[in-house]
Protein backbone atom coordinates (compact mmCIF):
# COMPACT_ATOMS: atom_id res chain seq x y z
CA UNK A 1 0.00 0.00 0.00
CA UNK A 2 1.52 3.49 -1.10
CA UNK A 3 1.97 6.52 1.09
CA UNK A 4 -1.19 8.73 -0.42
CA UNK A 5 0.83 11.69 1.37
CA UNK A 6 3.97 11.17 -0.68
CA UNK A 7 4.22 12.95 -4.40
CA UNK A 8 4.29 10.20 -7.05
CA UNK A 9 7.46 12.21 -8.59
CA UNK A 10 9.92 11.33 -5.33
CA UNK A 11 12.07 8.16 -5.51
CA UNK A 12 11.98 5.08 -3.01
CA UNK A 13 14.54 6.56 -1.23
CA UNK A 14 12.66 10.07 -0.75
CA UNK A 15 9.54 8.45 -0.14
CA UNK A 16 10.51 6.04 2.51
CA UNK A 17 12.14 9.72 4.31
CA UNK A 18 8.88 11.21 3.83
CA UNK A 19 7.08 8.23 6.19
CA UNK A 20 9.51 9.21 8.82
CA UNK A 21 8.03 11.49 11.46
CA UNK A 22 9.27 14.96 11.04
CA UNK A 23 9.78 15.01 14.71
CA UNK A 24 11.98 11.87 14.94
CA UNK A 25 14.09 13.46 12.17
CA UNK A 26 14.50 16.51 14.05
CA UNK A 27 15.36 14.46 16.87
CA UNK A 28 18.05 12.23 14.62
CA UNK A 29 19.51 14.91 13.57
CA UNK A 30 20.48 16.58 16.62
CA UNK A 31 21.68 13.49 18.24
CA UNK A 32 23.85 13.00 15.88
CA UNK A 33 25.09 16.43 15.89
CA UNK A 34 25.02 16.01 19.82
CA UNK A 35 27.11 13.03 19.61
CA UNK A 36 29.93 14.48 17.43
CA UNK A 37 30.09 17.61 19.47
CA UNK A 38 30.44 15.27 22.73
CA UNK A 39 33.26 13.04 21.04
CA UNK A 40 35.21 16.58 20.28
CA UNK A 41 35.28 17.35 23.25
CA UNK A 42 36.41 14.12 24.57
CA UNK A 43 38.79 14.37 22.73
CA UNK A 44 39.98 17.74 23.95
CA UNK A 45 40.02 16.57 27.51
CA UNK A 46 41.71 13.93 26.47
CA UNK A 47 44.14 15.75 25.10
CA UNK A 48 44.63 18.44 27.82
CA UNK A 49 44.94 15.35 30.42
CA UNK A 50 47.87 14.07 28.47
CA UNK A 51 49.23 17.36 28.57
CA UNK A 52 48.17 18.82 32.11
CA UNK A 53 52.04 18.91 33.29
CA UNK A 54 52.26 22.06 30.36
CA UNK A 55 48.41 23.33 30.46
CA UNK A 56 47.82 23.65 34.15
CA UNK A 57 51.46 25.91 34.02
CA UNK A 58 50.02 28.05 31.27
CA UNK A 59 46.71 28.50 32.61
CA UNK A 60 48.17 29.52 36.10
CA UNK A 61 50.56 31.79 34.48
CA UNK A 62 47.78 33.39 33.08
CA UNK A 63 45.82 33.82 35.74
CA UNK A 64 49.29 35.66 37.43
CA UNK A 65 49.36 37.73 34.38
CA UNK A 66 46.13 39.35 35.27
CA UNK A 67 46.69 39.36 38.38
CA UNK A 68 50.20 41.59 38.09
CA UNK A 69 49.16 43.23 34.50
CA UNK A 70 47.99 46.12 36.00
CA UNK A 71 51.23 47.28 38.40
CA UNK A 72 53.00 46.50 35.12
CA UNK A 73 50.64 48.77 32.76
CA UNK A 74 51.13 51.35 35.58
CA UNK A 75 54.56 51.22 35.63
CA UNK A 76 54.95 51.83 32.06
CA UNK A 77 52.56 54.67 31.58
CA UNK A 78 55.15 56.64 34.45
CA UNK A 79 57.57 55.78 31.64
CA UNK A 80 59.37 52.77 32.89
CA UNK A 81 60.23 50.44 30.28
CA UNK A 82 58.08 47.33 29.80
CA UNK A 83 60.82 45.06 30.22
CA UNK A 84 62.02 46.61 33.52
CA UNK A 85 58.62 47.04 35.11
CA UNK A 86 58.08 43.31 34.38
CA UNK A 87 60.93 42.82 36.28
CA UNK A 88 59.90 45.10 39.02
CA UNK A 89 56.74 43.70 39.68
CA UNK A 90 57.99 39.54 39.49
CA UNK A 91 61.17 40.63 42.24
CA UNK A 92 58.33 42.58 43.98
CA UNK A 93 55.46 40.15 44.14
CA UNK A 94 58.41 36.97 44.48
CA UNK A 95 59.51 38.92 47.85
CA UNK A 96 56.22 39.54 49.31
CA UNK A 97 55.58 36.18 48.84
CA UNK A 98 58.59 35.16 50.14
CA UNK A 99 58.43 37.18 53.17
CA UNK A 100 55.19 35.83 54.03
CA UNK A 101 56.35 32.46 53.48
CA UNK A 102 59.61 33.11 55.94
CA UNK A 103 57.24 34.94 58.86
CA UNK A 104 55.20 31.82 58.35
CA UNK A 105 57.72 29.95 58.97
CA UNK A 106 59.59 32.18 61.85
CA UNK A 107 56.04 32.21 63.72
CA UNK A 108 55.56 28.33 63.36
CA UNK A 109 59.13 27.73 64.76
CA UNK A 110 58.73 30.16 67.87
CA UNK A 111 55.15 28.57 68.89
CA UNK A 112 56.46 25.06 67.88
CA UNK A 113 57.95 24.42 72.04
CA UNK A 114 54.72 25.69 73.22
CA UNK A 115 52.85 23.48 70.34
CA UNK A 116 54.94 20.55 71.41
CA UNK A 117 54.33 21.21 75.07
CA UNK A 118 50.34 21.11 74.98
CA UNK A 119 50.04 18.33 72.78
CA UNK A 120 52.00 16.45 75.17
CA UNK A 121 49.45 17.51 78.20
CA UNK A 122 46.27 16.46 75.33
CA UNK A 123 48.12 13.05 74.90
CA UNK A 124 48.46 12.80 78.70
CA UNK A 125 44.88 13.97 79.02
CA UNK A 126 43.69 11.03 76.42
CA UNK A 127 45.53 8.44 78.52
CA UNK A 128 44.02 9.13 81.75
CA UNK A 129 40.55 9.40 80.13
CA UNK A 130 41.43 5.92 78.34
CA UNK A 131 42.33 4.96 81.99
CA UNK A 132 40.13 6.15 84.47
CA UNK A 133 36.73 6.78 82.31
CA UNK A 134 37.15 3.37 79.85
CA UNK A 135 39.26 1.24 82.13
CA UNK A 136 41.88 0.42 79.79
CA UNK A 137 44.54 -0.95 81.60
CA UNK A 138 48.11 0.13 81.01
CA UNK A 139 49.26 -2.93 79.35
CA UNK A 140 45.94 -2.64 76.51
CA UNK A 141 47.56 0.69 75.88
CA UNK A 142 51.03 -0.48 75.52
CA UNK A 143 49.79 -3.17 72.94
CA UNK A 144 47.86 -0.85 70.66
CA UNK A 145 51.27 1.44 70.60
CA UNK A 146 53.12 -2.33 69.54
CA UNK A 147 50.67 -2.84 67.06
CA UNK A 148 50.91 0.12 65.33
CA UNK A 149 55.09 0.13 65.50
CA UNK A 150 54.79 -3.76 63.93
CA UNK A 151 52.06 -2.10 60.50
CA UNK A 152 54.42 0.51 60.14
CA UNK A 153 57.31 -2.04 59.55
CA UNK A 154 55.27 -4.84 58.27
CA UNK A 155 54.01 -1.90 56.26
CA UNK A 156 57.59 -0.21 55.47
CA UNK A 157 57.69 -1.47 51.25
CA UNK A 158 54.58 0.52 50.52
CA UNK A 159 55.36 3.70 52.96
CA UNK A 160 58.75 3.93 51.11
CA UNK A 161 56.96 3.70 47.53
CA UNK A 162 54.49 6.47 48.72
CA UNK A 163 57.71 8.44 49.79
CA UNK A 164 59.38 8.01 46.34
CA UNK A 165 56.10 9.00 44.53
CA UNK A 166 55.95 12.11 47.17
CA UNK A 167 59.44 13.11 45.66
CA UNK A 168 58.58 12.73 41.99
CA UNK A 169 55.61 15.11 42.89
CA UNK A 170 57.56 17.73 44.36
CA UNK A 171 59.59 17.35 41.29
CA UNK A 172 56.97 17.88 39.35
CA UNK A 173 55.98 20.94 41.63
CA UNK A 174 59.48 22.53 40.87
CA UNK A 175 59.33 22.19 37.60
CA UNK A 176 55.53 23.36 37.11
CA UNK A 177 56.38 26.60 39.56
CA UNK A 178 59.27 27.29 37.37
CA UNK A 179 57.28 26.81 34.02
CA UNK A 180 54.74 28.88 35.67
CA UNK A 181 57.47 31.62 36.30
CA UNK A 182 58.86 31.66 32.86
CA UNK A 183 55.27 31.87 30.87
CA UNK A 184 54.44 35.09 32.88
CA UNK A 185 57.41 36.51 32.52
CA UNK A 186 56.78 36.07 28.75
CA UNK A 187 52.93 37.34 29.40
CA UNK A 188 53.87 40.41 31.11
CA UNK A 189 56.49 41.36 29.16
CA UNK A 190 55.42 40.80 25.50
CA UNK A 191 51.53 39.86 26.11
CA UNK A 192 50.07 41.87 23.39
CA UNK A 193 52.56 40.78 20.72
CA UNK A 194 51.81 37.05 21.61
CA UNK A 195 48.22 37.93 21.09
CA UNK A 196 48.59 39.85 18.04
CA UNK A 197 50.43 36.92 16.63
CA UNK A 198 47.78 34.55 17.27
CA UNK A 199 45.16 36.90 15.75
CA UNK A 200 46.96 36.06 12.16
CA UNK A 201 45.42 32.80 12.39
CA UNK A 202 42.04 34.04 12.43
CA UNK A 203 40.17 35.69 8.74
CA UNK A 204 40.57 39.09 8.00
CA UNK A 205 36.60 39.55 8.07
CA UNK A 206 35.94 38.24 11.66
CA UNK A 207 39.41 39.57 13.22
CA UNK A 208 38.25 42.81 14.83
CA UNK A 209 35.54 40.87 16.34
CA UNK A 210 37.69 37.69 17.73
CA UNK A 211 40.05 40.46 18.84
CA UNK A 212 37.21 41.88 20.80
CA UNK A 213 35.83 39.08 22.41
CA UNK A 214 39.39 37.77 23.62
CA UNK A 215 39.88 41.20 25.27
CA UNK A 216 37.01 41.18 27.04
CA UNK A 217 37.54 37.63 28.11
CA UNK A 218 41.18 38.50 29.59
CA UNK A 219 39.51 41.62 30.79
CA UNK A 220 37.02 39.37 33.25
CA UNK A 221 39.63 36.91 33.92
CA UNK A 222 41.79 40.17 35.54
CA UNK A 223 37.94 40.88 37.17
CA UNK A 224 37.94 37.36 38.46
CA UNK A 225 41.77 37.36 40.33
CA UNK A 226 40.97 40.73 42.26
CA UNK A 227 37.21 38.90 43.37
CA UNK A 228 38.87 35.90 44.74
CA UNK A 229 41.86 38.07 46.15
CA UNK A 230 38.69 39.79 48.26
CA UNK A 231 37.49 36.54 49.13
CA UNK A 232 40.70 35.20 50.67
CA UNK A 233 41.24 38.19 52.67
CA UNK A 234 38.23 37.91 54.56
CA UNK A 235 38.43 34.10 54.73
CA UNK A 236 41.52 34.10 56.47
CA UNK A 237 40.64 37.41 58.45
CA UNK A 238 37.55 35.57 59.58
CA UNK A 239 39.37 32.88 60.98
CA UNK A 240 42.17 34.25 62.10
CA UNK A 241 39.97 36.63 64.21
CA UNK A 242 38.39 33.61 65.50
CA UNK A 243 41.47 31.88 66.19
CA UNK A 244 42.91 34.62 68.24
CA UNK A 245 40.03 34.67 70.02
CA UNK A 246 39.89 31.42 71.68
CA UNK A 247 43.97 31.54 72.16
CA UNK A 248 44.58 28.56 69.40
CA UNK A 249 48.43 28.75 68.67
CA UNK A 250 50.13 29.56 65.28
CA UNK A 251 47.31 31.85 64.40
CA UNK A 252 49.67 33.75 61.51
CA UNK A 253 50.22 30.38 60.33
CA UNK A 254 47.01 29.22 59.99
CA UNK A 255 45.80 32.27 58.47
CA UNK A 256 48.17 32.60 56.20
CA UNK A 257 47.31 28.77 55.42
CA UNK A 258 43.59 30.04 54.86
CA UNK A 259 44.52 32.49 52.47
CA UNK A 260 46.70 30.83 50.43
CA UNK A 261 43.70 27.75 50.45
CA UNK A 262 41.32 30.12 49.54
CA UNK A 263 42.70 30.59 45.75
CA UNK A 264 41.17 27.24 45.47
CA UNK A 265 37.44 27.84 46.04
CA UNK A 266 35.09 25.90 48.41
CA UNK A 267 37.72 22.82 48.56
CA UNK A 268 40.31 25.37 49.96
CA UNK A 269 38.74 26.87 52.80
CA UNK A 270 37.66 22.54 53.84
CA UNK A 271 41.25 21.93 54.03
CA UNK A 272 42.70 25.30 55.39
CA UNK A 273 39.90 24.97 58.40
CA UNK A 274 40.45 21.33 58.83
CA UNK A 275 43.88 22.07 59.86
CA UNK A 276 42.67 24.69 62.14
CA UNK A 277 40.22 22.77 63.90
CA UNK A 278 43.07 19.60 64.05
CA UNK A 279 45.32 22.15 65.80
CA UNK A 280 42.81 23.69 68.20
CA UNK A 281 41.38 19.78 68.94
CA UNK A 282 45.49 18.70 69.95
CA UNK A 283 46.55 22.26 71.67
CA UNK A 284 43.27 23.46 73.69
CA UNK A 285 40.76 20.68 73.93
CA UNK A 286 37.63 19.06 72.67
CA UNK A 287 35.58 22.15 73.35
CA UNK A 288 38.06 25.16 71.93
CA UNK A 289 38.12 22.65 68.63
CA UNK A 290 34.20 22.79 68.44
CA UNK A 291 33.91 26.27 68.89
CA UNK A 292 37.17 26.63 65.76
CA UNK A 293 34.49 24.43 63.59
CA UNK A 294 31.80 26.41 64.09
CA UNK A 295 34.03 29.68 63.22
CA UNK A 296 35.12 27.44 59.97
CA UNK A 297 31.62 26.52 59.26
CA UNK A 298 29.92 30.05 59.50
CA UNK A 299 33.04 31.45 57.67
CA UNK A 300 32.59 28.76 55.05
CA UNK A 301 28.97 29.64 54.44
CA UNK A 302 29.77 33.40 54.46
CA UNK A 303 32.09 32.40 51.40
CA UNK A 304 29.86 29.70 49.62
CA UNK A 305 26.98 31.55 49.72
CA UNK A 306 27.56 35.30 49.91
CA UNK A 307 31.29 36.14 48.66
CA UNK A 308 31.89 33.09 46.03
CA UNK A 309 28.67 33.60 44.38
CA UNK A 310 28.10 37.73 44.94
CA UNK A 311 31.77 39.01 44.43
CA UNK A 312 32.45 36.58 41.79
CA UNK A 313 30.04 36.27 40.18
CA UNK A 314 29.35 40.25 39.95
CA UNK A 315 32.54 40.65 38.86
CA UNK A 316 32.84 38.02 36.09
CA UNK A 317 28.60 38.61 35.58
CA UNK A 318 28.30 35.37 36.06
CA UNK A 319 25.09 33.61 37.52
CA UNK A 320 25.48 32.93 41.19
CA UNK A 321 24.34 28.79 40.34
CA UNK A 322 26.49 28.85 37.30
CA UNK A 323 29.53 30.19 39.75
CA UNK A 324 28.94 26.91 42.21
CA UNK A 325 27.96 24.61 39.73
CA UNK A 326 31.48 25.39 37.47
CA UNK A 327 33.73 24.55 40.55
CA UNK A 328 31.69 21.56 41.55
CA UNK A 329 32.52 20.45 37.82
CA UNK A 330 35.85 21.27 37.72
CA UNK A 331 36.50 19.52 40.34
CA UNK A 332 34.21 15.94 39.53
CA UNK A 333 36.59 16.38 36.32
CA UNK A 334 40.23 17.32 37.28
CA UNK A 335 40.69 17.77 41.51
CA UNK A 336 41.75 20.93 42.88
CA UNK A 337 43.09 22.27 39.46
CA UNK A 338 39.88 21.67 38.25
CA UNK A 339 38.59 23.89 40.72
CA UNK A 340 40.88 26.28 40.52
CA UNK A 341 40.40 26.73 37.03
CA UNK A 342 36.85 25.99 36.21
CA UNK A 343 35.24 29.42 36.77
CA UNK A 344 37.68 31.35 35.40
CA UNK A 345 37.75 29.69 32.31
CA UNK A 346 33.47 29.91 32.31
CA UNK A 347 34.11 33.70 32.56
CA UNK A 348 36.37 33.59 29.97
CA UNK A 349 33.88 31.60 27.68
CA UNK A 350 31.25 34.16 28.83
CA UNK A 351 32.53 37.04 27.63
CA UNK A 352 33.76 36.11 24.48
CA UNK A 353 30.92 34.38 23.58
CA UNK A 354 28.61 37.37 24.47
CA UNK A 355 30.67 39.79 22.73
CA UNK A 356 30.74 37.71 19.46
CA UNK A 357 27.08 37.49 19.46
CA UNK A 358 27.36 41.24 19.94
CA UNK A 359 25.88 43.00 16.50
CA UNK A 360 28.48 46.22 16.73
CA UNK A 361 32.03 46.01 18.19
CA UNK A 362 34.31 49.03 19.28
CA UNK A 363 37.65 48.93 17.51
CA UNK A 364 39.99 46.60 19.43
CA UNK A 365 42.06 49.48 20.48
CA UNK A 366 38.88 51.29 22.77
CA UNK A 367 38.92 47.83 25.04
CA UNK A 368 40.66 48.79 27.98
CA UNK A 369 41.48 45.16 29.51
CA UNK A 370 42.67 46.25 32.88
CA UNK A 371 40.40 49.40 34.09
CA UNK A 372 37.11 48.77 32.50
CA UNK A 373 35.25 46.17 34.14
CA UNK A 374 32.64 46.83 31.24
CA UNK A 375 34.61 45.38 28.73
CA UNK A 376 34.14 42.16 30.43
CA UNK A 377 30.81 41.70 29.97
CA UNK A 378 29.43 44.24 27.73
CA UNK A 379 25.43 44.49 27.54
CA UNK A 380 23.54 42.19 24.91
CA UNK A 381 21.46 45.51 24.19
CA UNK A 382 23.23 48.43 22.68
CA UNK A 383 20.50 50.27 23.76
CA UNK A 384 20.41 49.35 27.16
CA UNK A 385 24.20 49.85 27.25
CA UNK A 386 23.63 53.34 26.12
CA UNK A 387 21.13 53.40 28.77
CA UNK A 388 23.45 53.16 31.47
CA UNK A 389 27.15 54.86 30.55
CA UNK A 390 28.07 54.70 34.49
CA UNK A 391 27.54 50.69 35.29
CA UNK A 392 30.89 49.05 35.73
Amino acid sequence: MTNRHAPEFLGEDARSTAAVPRGLRVAAAFAWRFLLVTAALYVIMWLVGRLSVVVIPVSIALLLAALLAPAVAHLVNIRVPRGLATAIVLIAGLAVLGGLLTFVVIQFTDGLPQLQKQLNNSLSQVRDWLINDLHLRQEQIQQFIDNSISFLQNNQAAITTNALTTASTVGEILTGFLLTLFVTIFFLAGGDRIWHFLMFGVPHHVRDRVDVAGRRGFASLVAYVRATAAVAVVDAVGIGIGLWIVRVPLVVPLATLVFLSAFVPILGAVLAGAVAVMVALVTNGFVTALIVLGIVILVMQLESHILQPLLLGRAVRLHPLAVVLSIATGLVVAGIAGALLAVPLLAVLNSGIRSLLHETDPHPEEVDVLHDQEAAAPNDDPAEAADQPGQS
